[in-house]
């Protein structure tokens, strides 16, 4: 059966849609399954101060292999170039794919170096765990200029019809300086002690910020009727040439 180009276009598109929506399921369940299986007795694992924290825990494998899976699905998604570097989707995927790959395999430092690490690098010092939060940070970074700078260019010169507040734009924005605001409240929140966990829901917060800018990107919700008109501006179930200038 001959296949034309038109139909490698659609399911290119779909393809790009189904590792969006993978790569923002993973962000948001990562703080619900770490916390959920917390509270499980049989995990013998308590709430952790913050997410990085649970490398230490019998919850490891879900914590480093998430990661992972976002990195990989990170550096796998081939985004459109652009002369721009903040806006070349391409290179920020490829560099927050590998940042997530760091974050995982240069755990946090532990409450205590006289406990068992495991570590790519299986010694107690403290620029190791420097390390992970430098990777965090560039890859929360990356992950805001990508909702902020990146995903609005299909619709930067749309004017064809009046913008709602629920377009996807205006989500991707949100969620983009979101990510920004509350990376930025965890060392003050550490420093201030402003309440228990602070830092843990700083991070949620930042991963479900994440999660939903690129399960919209990857219309996880639908694209036709209503949720079409109102986040897409459009009607039709696959605008091809719109969406490969995305």
């Amino acid at each position: 059966m001959k296949t034309n180009n038109k139909e490698i276009e659609n399911y290119d598109i779909f393809t790009y849609r189904r590792i969006r929506r993978a790569i923002g399921y993973l962000g948001i369940s990562l703080p619900i399954l770490l916390v959920g299986l917390s509270l499980i007795p049989f995990f013998q694992t308590q709430v952790q101060p913050s997410i990085s924290h649970y490398y230490y825990t019998n919850l490891r494998e879900i914590f480093t292999g998430t990661l992972c899976a976002v990195g990989l699905f990170l550096i796998r998604y081939k985004g459109h170039d652009n002369t721009s570097i903040w806006k070349n989707d391409n290179l920020l995927t490829n560099i927050a794919g590998i940042m997530a790959l760091g974050v995982a395999l240069f755990p946090t430092n532990p409450d205590s170096f006289k406990d068992k690490i495991y570590t790519l690098i299986p010694y107690p010092e403290k620029w190791l765990g420097w390390l992970h939060y430098g990777f965090a940070a560039l890859l929360f970074l990356i992950l805001a200029l990508l909702a902020i700078n990146v995903f609005t260019i299909g619709q930067e010169n749309e004017t064809g019809t009046p913008k709602s507040m629920l377009n996807e734009n205006n989500i991707y924005r949100t969620c983009g300086y979101s990510i920004i605001v509350f990376v930025v409240l965890v060392p003050i929140s550490e420093n201030l002690k402003l309440f228990p966990y602070s830092t843990l829901i700083f991070e949620a917060l930042s991963l479900f910020a994440f999660g939903i800018a690129w399960l919209i990107k990857g219309r996880a919700l639908g694209d036709k009727g209503l949720i079409g008109q109102k986040l897409y501006q459009e009607n039709n179930p696959v605008d091809t040439e719109k969406i490969l200038e995305e």
